[in-house]
């Protein structure tokens, strides 16, 4: 029995429903020397501003246990190099895109958003987990109110929006409401936990800017909590599952969760085949229970 890895977010008709996530896969085709890009549902690239950004200071990358923190600070070329300097090289791939952008503020994700239209890519994934300068560096997506802004000014982009969200919040379901309210195409579930790793020689904490975002296996049960609480909220609303995904198994729990594709994020760093092993080990699942498509098993814990 073969197995059908096809998966449609919204309007967005994907290959597979094995995607990359921000952040973990470069700018362009750095992966392409462990795996098929084209045979990806997507790549999801960095997030990326209207303007280049250094980011934060280093050390940005430290490790706990099995789980990365992480506070690069979205670091990255700007919108107008990366459609001149990377996006050809995915498009020389036959890679379908995903590009990811972040702001400071409202006006900046609607000026990154306004930079990407025209380009090559399939949707626009708004990373609303940014610090607000207009509101004392809160986090957009701990926001009702904020997120909707946020959303409505991307739309300027004229392409399908996936408003990736934060577990750092009570109200998650309230903030989901407001972004497919306010236009998201799908729901993004979810960015990474904040958490501290110290030091204990240097007595500081390991990274340079403080604090970070915690990412890993560890953190799969909350993205599955959010997804879960999500689809039962919005059943039609289409959701990206992201967050502690490492396996075939993995990627089948957020699909039964209320995911309509997936993205495999950390365990790229350890294994830069990651994806493909996921993908693989979706497809020996389907196979192995019968099932013929992954339609067949999303949101059936909620039946």
């Amino acid at each position: 029995m073969s197995a059908d890895l096809r998966a449609r977010v919204g309007d967005v008709s994907l290959r597979s429903l094995v995607m990359t996530a921000a952040g973990t896969a470069g700018h362009g085709d750095e992966l392409a020397g462990y795996g098929d890009l084209s045979q990806l549902g997507a790549v999801v690239t960095k997030s990326l501003a209207a303007f280049a950004w250094e980011g934060n200071p280093a050390p940005r990358v430290a490790a706990s246990g099995e789980h990365m923190l992480n506070a690069v600070g979205l670091s990255g070329p700007g919108v107008e190099a990366w459609r001149r300097d990377h996006l050809p090289a995915l498009e020389a791939r036959g890679a379908t895109v995903v590009g990811s952008i972040w702001g400071r503020t409202v006006e900046e994700f609607a000026q990154a958003a306004q930079a990407m239209r025209g380009a090559n890519i399939v949707a626009l994934e708004v990373n609303a987990s940014c610090p607000n300068l207009e509101g004392r560096s809160a986090i957009f997506a701990h926001s009702v109110e904020a997120t909707r802004e946020v959303v409505e000014a991307s739309r300027c982009g004229e392409l399908p929006l996936w408003v990736k969200l934060s577990p750092n919040t009570p109200d998650l379901v309230a903030i989901a409401g407001a972004a497919l309210e306010a236009g998201a195409a799908a729901l993004v579930l979810v960015n990474t936990v904040l958490g501290l790793s110290i030091d204990i020689e240097a007595r500081r904490p390991s990274l340079g800017n403080g604090g970070g975002g915690v990412s890993g296996p560890g953190i799969l049960p909350v993205a599955l909590r959010a997804v879960y609480e999500c689809h039962a909220a919005f059943p039609s609303a289409p959701i990206v599952g992201v967050g502690g995904i490492q396996s075939g198994e993995d990627a089948i729990a957020m699909v039964m969760a209320g995911a309509n594709a997936i993205e495999v994020g950390t365990a790229t760093f350890a294994n830069p085949r990651a994806p493909w092993l996921v993908q693989q080990g979706v497809a020996k699942w389907l196979r192995r229970h019968r099932v013929g498509s992954i339609d067949e098993l999303i949101g059936v814990v909620h039946d």
